[in-house]
């Protein structure tokens, strides 16, 4: 039986060409059979996938959605008013078991807020939380949260670490992954009350494989397969990462053209620089999944372009051949 991955056409910066570029070209990679539903305004999408050359035959439906929920607005306000959205008719028909998995680079507020509603939380999971890549020089750690959870209790970082452990062995196939809790210092003892509260509870915790604080100092050269951290770190660690990608390669070019290096050298070491910037760059993997929600949820960055699509729906496809929801719910007894 075909995947069948619900992508929403409407959401990111770049939305819709980019879903449908991306859409495509994963139609043409998959070595496995998929099918999409692509959810949007039919009027908007149906004459560029026309242009765009999608053959009748392909294993695609496009759904009308006619209401647009933007980037700019506010999550709460969206799900009440929107209920046409491509974000709330496409989790809709997951819930309704008329697809696999849901994919959206949109607003993730209401992708977040419109999982909640319409497919509902693991069993036992307080707070579902979205799990990020960062680069290291041993490949990634998942750091989770990003950004879902600003303000968390001890017990939520717990079930974070349990979450994302259940991710890492079953998607990325690590069999032991270790946790480490993003902290001030590597001591027991440091951090403020909700950190050193985590702490005692991680150290207690059977099935996590807690090797202690890690600091920031230590991310990029590898502390642990898992960074356990609030939202609100989280997303501050995510962004500085991402702003990499840019910095970097301005400040290079910057000091190049001070030491007055030749073009060819300035060409070598740009590509060498490109090359390692290459694991700060979302479009570069695949998504975020969201996790604790009884649903399989794939959040894309907001810029995601035609290549970030297609391996979103490559990621998409191994969260559900994982079986991550069905884990977590043995963990957490859901």
């Amino acid at each position: 039986m075909a995947l069948r991955i619900a992508v929403d056409a409407m959401g990111g910066d770049n939305a819709p060409d980019a879903v449908i570029q991306g859409v495509l070209s994963a139609l043409e990679s998959m070595e496995e059979p998929l099918q999409i539903l692509l959810f949007g305004p039919a009027d908007r999408i149906q004459p560029l996938l026309d242009e765009a050359g999608a053959s009748a035959d392909a294993p695609l439906t496009l759904v009308d959605a006619p209401d647009v929920i933007e980037m700019t607005d506010a999550p709460a306000s969206a799900v009440k008013k929107k209920r046409q959205s491509s974000i709330h008719l496409g989790l809709g028909a997951q819930k309704k078991g008329e697809a696999d998995a849901f994919i959206s680079a949109g607003n993730t507020g209401a992708v977040m807020a419109t999982s909640m509603f319409t497919l509902g939380r693991i069993s036992g999971v307080e707070r579902p939380s979205i799990a990020g890549y960062f680069p290291t020089l041993r490949g990634f750690s998942i750091v989770v949260d990003i950004g879902t959870n600003v303000d968390c209790r001890p017990e939520h970082l717990l079930q974070f670490a349990r979450m994302a452990t259940v991710y890492t062995r079953h998607v990325l196939q690590i069999d032991d992954p270790s946790v480490g809790l993003l902290n001030i210092g590597e001591e027991p003892g440091k951090g403020n009350e909700q950190v050193k509260d985590a702490y005692d509870l991680l150290t207690d915790a059977d099935g996590i494989n807690f090797k202690g604080n890690v600091e920031g100092g230590d991310l990029l050269d590898y502390a642990a397969d898992i960074i356990v951290c609030d939202g609100f770190v989280g997303n501050i660690l995510l962004k500085f990462g991402e702003s990499m990608t840019t910095v970097l390669k301005k400040m290079t070019a910057q000091e190049m053209q001070r030491q007055e290096l030749p073009a060819g050298e300035q060409q070598i070491v740009a590509k060498v620089l490109g090359e390692v910037s290459k694991g700060f760059d979302a479009d570069h993997r695949g998504g975020a999944p969201l996790l604790g929600v009884d649903g399989n949820v794939m959040i894309g960055h907001g810029r995601s372009n035609a290549d970030a699509v297609e391996q979103m729906i490559h990621s998409t496809a191994e969260l559900v051949r994982s079986d991550v929801v069905g884990e977590l719910k043995n963990v957490f007894g859901g």
